[in-house]
């Protein structure tokens, strides 16, 4: 679970508050238990430097460990000073882009304190009209400023580089698509992978293929969650399209994603608007189960005889048979038999946590995507 997910979001033309939002990062830990007491599924929450830096992360982590999370994740941020305003990472000042290596090594330091084994970059790095820099010499420079990071993480720690193909930069981005990513992680070792987040692709985007080639490849490292209509991404993960969500968690698992040991960390990457953070975070991971569930009942050797065949129509068959089954009664089961609410979502509510906190969290300034 993302940490960000609790505070308060918006868009660029406004960020909304609502009652009850955490003020500090053990506020915002304590809103990521409940999603996993309703679910027990999200035992992990993942941590924005520096949105969620706190004078002791020795403390923070107990804190997390008392409600049953431990601290997971580690993302960097080079896309709010003033000095980014060109770049970071891929900036053609040497001194910008020192500063931003820097901070990532303030950021393993960090993952060091709280135990966590990857540290997740995205840049917002890029241009927005031809000519306005050299796109060959930013991909030396991201690559160059990439390994002397790389060369500080710790030897049970990974680098993991997400790619977003547009925006904020509108004429070119420095990471665009998986295989700028896939190429500038090759170059670093095999610790440095691959980040696929669900809704920085071009519409129409087959999403299942890249999923499949970088677990065929080995270097699918974490996958970031989430939703996107027409442009931006953060809704939750779902919510456009469930057909794509059962078909990437099909291709994940026959690449043996959720096998025992594998290094593909799941976790959603979602800043709430308008809706109720929790909920909304409970939404978001029984989407994922429910897909994960209806993957599973593919019949894999009926699909495979009518591949052989290339009777198309029944292989086809065989794979919608499995999406439109409804595993909801089953997974409720599931849940019962492990001392879990039957209805996430209902109990969660009857819980009388979200009025509490309102009534509790009263004074001080809530947390936001911006701190």
């Amino acid at each position: 679970m993302p940490s960000w997910a609790y505070g308060n979001s918006g868009t660029r033309f406004r960020v909304f508050t609502q009652p009850g939002g955490p003020r500090n990062p053990f506020e915002k830990v304590s809103d990521a238990a409940e999603v996993h007491k309703y679910t027990g599924l999200a035992n992990s929450i993942a941590l924005h430097i520096p949105w969620d830096k706190v004078d002791s992360f020795a403390e923070l982590k107990a804190h997390a460990e008392g409600l049953g999370l431990w601290l997971g994740t580690i993302n960097s941020n080079t896309f709010q000073d003033e000095a980014y305003m060109l770049g970071s990472l891929a900036h053609s000042d040497p001194k910008v882009r020192q500063k931003a290596i820097d901070h990532h090594f303030e950021c393993i330091d960090i993952m060091g304190e709280t135990g966590s084994k990857d540290l997740k970059i995205w840049l917002a790095d890029g241009t927005n009209y031809p000519g306005q820099d050299s796109l060959r010499k930013r991909q030396d420079y991201l690559g160059q400023s990439l390994a002397k990071i790389y060369e500080r993480i710790g030897q049970d720690q990974r680098l993991v580089l997400e790619y977003k193909f547009f925006e904020p930069a509108f004429y070119h981005t420095d990471v665009p698509d998986w295989g700028t990513s896939l190429v500038q992680t090759l170059a670093l070792g095999d610790r440095a992978l691959v980040c696929l987040d669900t809704g920085h692709h071009a519409p129409n985007t087959n999403i299942e293929f890249i999923v499949m080639q970088l677990l065929r490849l080995g270097k699918l490292g974490s996958f970031d969650f989430n939703s996107r209509f027409y442009a931006d991404d953060d809704l939750i993960v779902g919510a456009a399209d469930p057909f794509q969500l059962f078909r990437i968690m099909y291709e994940v698992i026959q690449g043996g994603g959720l096998d025992e040991g594998s290094p593909v960390a799941f976790m959603l990457d979602q800043a709430h608007n308008v809706e109720a953070k929790i909920p909304a975070q409970i939404r978001s991971v029984l989407n994922v189960q429910e897909m994960t569930a209806r993957a599973l009942l593919v019949d894999n050797e009926s699909l495979e005889l009518a591949q052989m065949r290339g009777d198309i129509m029944a292989a086809n068959d065989i794979f919608m048979d499995a999406f439109q089954t409804d595993v909801r009664e089953e997974l409720s089961q599931w849940r019962a038999s492990r001392g879990l609410p039957a209805d996430p979502m209902g109990a969660f509510r009857a819980s009388g946590y979200a009025e509490k906190v309102s009534l509790d969290r009263v004074g001080g300034v809530q947390a936001s995507w911006g701190a």
